[in-house]
């Protein structure tokens, strides 16, 4: 059996964070949990994930500018990185375009089965079971 993949999740919402981490853990994942930017670059290091799903607003240190730090940090340089975030503005995302960050999503704009998708493909996991069905957002 092959070992799980990790994710560092990096939300200072402990309500979404608990909704991101289940539904990761249901999926086969091994999920760290921080709640801001300086534990995200302790723990980029220590836990040595396959992936951080990173927030922009957090307290401490900002994803940007973790994502900036992880970046330019050899250890953890090649690390894939999303941000998922509330920023919905194109020169948000295009900051974190020229920092590095291997996808960009806007929470309103998706559902948590589009995160967990977006997470596959960047792990080269992705593979849609030909039971699922797509998956429709849900009007709020």
């Amino acid at each position: 059996m092959d070992t799980k993949k990790k994710i560092l999740l990096v939300e200072d919402d402990t309500a979404l964070a608990g909704v991101y981490r289940s539904r990761l853990e249901l999926e086969g994942f091994e999920v760290s949990e921080v709640n801001n930017g300086e534990d995200a670059l302790s723990s980029a290091i220590d836990f040595k994930p396959d992936l951080i799903l990173l927030d922009a607003m957090m307290p401490k240190i900002s994803g940007f500018d973790v994502l900036d730090i992880l970046r330019n940090t050899p250890e953890t340089g090649n690390i894939r990185i999303i941000m998922l975030t509330a920023l919905s503005q194109p020169k948000d995302k295009e900051r974190a375009e020229s920092l590095g960050v291997d996808d960009y999503l806007v929470k309103s704009q998706v559902v948590i089965g589009d995160v967990v998708e977006r997470i596959r493909h960047h792990l080269g996991m992705s593979e849609t079971a030909p039971d699922q069905p797509p998956v429709t957002p849900v009007a709020s």
